[in-house]
């Protein structure tokens, strides 16, 4: 689980911004507040509201290129893609800074570090217990220092010293088959998972075309969110006859690997699913299928769905991952409402909530501009919060539990688009701007 996400210095967060997944001591909804050992609350869900341009996708990419950096690292003399504050002189100097506060394998952890383009400046892991915290490694400025509990100190010095400028402690000590710190990174690689506006759940096409459990759950839902399609199947198609360039296909016959499954999207919004079985590459098409009068059933290119319904085929997988009691994923989507009507986001939420209990160890991270979703019936007000820009383009995020006349009875949508929330564009001024009005034409 993330309890805390905390960055600097990064796009148009010039100051630190602070996501807290740890529940304040209200108590609306407390039925599904994840109780993490005796001493820590966690939040199953946060919502990011804030107007275009208010910093919501700058704070998604932060956790994006965190986890990126853990879990690929970088190759030698390869930059780091890191993006300070740019319209401040000094901060285009300053590193960024990033911390995670993350719950693994029954501990607590703080890990972070802060990088240039061209270094690794600071880094840290701690461990949190109930009263007490461990420093288990440090490194600042090429030095390091490790708990001398841990055993194989002589190979941590050893890993150290051959851990790059551009590249993390806790990257080159998994990729050392070190195993100290491998919960902290797995956290990273597997329970982690960013899905962008335009991006799917990765594991979708793995286990669509392997898991009938999962198709059928799949199916199920889509029928209940009433979109009309009735079920998702797979047809075969010779891999020759895919709309894929022929270098495409040579390099997926080199690389594709035994018993895996990746999915191609093709021209018109159509959809492959590639996959090598006994040594022979299959190919799949994936069509919708609709009920028609007289109860027969007629097949529908994807291309011809809606672009709503295409965005829900996209988004499915992850919410039939967290309608699963024992999941453990934490799923970040950034502009969750992107081309879904807002009673059908506001359905999809839902059902996760209603899954989560004290005992789930789920999460759910959405950004979004749909304020059907404001609303103290569905959220607690420490699950949502806002981003706005000031007029020197900085971002600031705020939760509405830190605004004092936010009341459980009070209509905390109104508020908002009153502006005494944040997040809302000022259109005042502009439109008290003559300039708005003219034309460019000029007069003799």
């Amino acid at each position: 689980m993330l309890t805390r996400f905390t960055i600097n210095n990064w796009l148009s967060f010039a100051d630190t911004a602070e996501l807290s997944m740890l529940a304040t001591p209200e108590r609306q909804h407390s039925e599904r507040v994840a109780r993490v050992k005796p001493y820590a609350k966690v939040l199953p869900v946060s919502v990011v509201y804030g107007g275009n341009a208010s910093g919501k996708t700058n704070f998604f990419k932060a956790l994006h290129f965190v986890q990126q950096f853990v879990v690929q690292g970088r190759r030698p003399d390869s930059p780091i893609p890191v993006t300070p504050f740019l319209l401040d002189q000094l901060k285009r100097q300053q590193p960024s800074r990033f911390t995670v506060e993350l719950f693994a394998e029954g501990a607590f952890y703080e890990y972070g570090f802060s990088v240039t383009c061209t270094e690794v400046l600071e880094e840290h892991l701690v461990r949190i217990g109930n009263k007490t915290e461990k420093l288990l490694f440090s490194r600042e400025q090429g030095r390091y220092e490790f708990d001398r509990a841990l055993p194989e100190q002589k190979y941590l010095d050893f890993v150290a010293r051959g851990t790059r400028q551009n590249q993390l402690f806790l990257t080159n000590s998994v990729f050392q088959n070190l195993k100290h710190f491998q919960a902290v990174y797995e956290w990273f690689k597997s329970h982690l998972e960013m899905i962008g506006p335009d991006g799917r759940f990765a594991a979708f096409e793995q286990r669509f075309d392997q898991t009938k459990i999962f198709s059928d759950q799949m199916n199920r839902l889509l029928q209940h969110l009433d979109t009309g399609i009735r079920r998702l199947e797979t047809e075969a198609v010779a891999f020759e006859d895919l709309p894929l360039p022929a270098p495409v296909q040579a390099m997926l016959h080199e690389e594709l690997l035994e018993g895996k499954t990746l999915r191609v999207d093709g021209p018109m919004n159509s959809r492959f699913l590639l996959s090598r079985k006994a040594g022979a590459l299959k190919a799949e098409k994936l069509f919708g299928y609709h009920a028609a009068a007289g109860g027969e059933e007629v097949r529908f290119e994807l291309s011809q769905e809606s672009d709503g319904s295409q965005r829900l085929i996209d988004l499915l997988p992850a919410f039939v991952d967290l309608l699963a009691e024992a999941s453990s994923k934490i799923f970040v989507i950034d502009e969750v409402d992107r081309s879904l009507h807002s009673l059908l986001t506001q359905k999809l939420l839902d059902l996760y909530l209603a899954s989560c209990t004290a005992l789930t160890r789920k999460q759910l991270i959405l950004t979004t501009h749909d304020l059907g979703l404001m609303d103290q019936r569905l959220l607690r007000r420490d699950e949502m919060w806002v981003t706005e820009r000031n007029d020197r383009g900085e971002s600031s995020l705020v939760s509405f539990s830190e605004f004092k006349d936010v009341r459980y009875d009070k209509d905390i949508r109104k508020s908002y688009l009153q502006g005494r929330l944040g997040g809302v564009p000022v259109l005042a001024r502009v439109m008290e701007d003559p300039a708005v009005y003219t034309t460019g034409a000029s007069e003799d």
